[in-house]
């Protein structure tokens, strides 16, 4: 699958990813909008404090768990950006700001 992201990156997640994503977080199977809508919307974007080439976007949905954050995690690279991981959580880790909507 193909995404974009805000700032106009193709990011791709790949079968293999996918299929990972769905055995470590079943929780998020079928969410394959919301993780759209978390790239090219998000209401954080950070940068990993572990890789500075990662990104982890996060975008609140009310109706997830009584109010819940996805957040898809990207790489970025020389050869394309691809999705590392998706997952719902209550916390934003820790990181360099880069992006906040206002």
């Amino acid at each position: 699958m193909m995404f974009k992201d805000m700032f106009g990156r193709t990011i791709e997640l790949s079968p293999e990813c996918w299929t990972h994503i769905l055995e470590t977080h079943p929780e998020i199977r079928g969410s394959t909008d919301m993780i759209n809508e978390t790239l090219k919307s998000p209401g954080i974007v950070k940068r990993s404090v572990y890789a500075s080439n990662v990104l982890l976007f996060y975008k609140y949905y009310r109706h997830i768990y009584n109010g819940k954050y996805i957040c898809v995690v990207i790489k970025i690279l020389d050869e394309g950006c691809f999705i590392s991981t998706a997952y719902i959580t209550d916390k934003i880790k820790r990181g360099e700001m880069v992006w906040k909507k206002s």
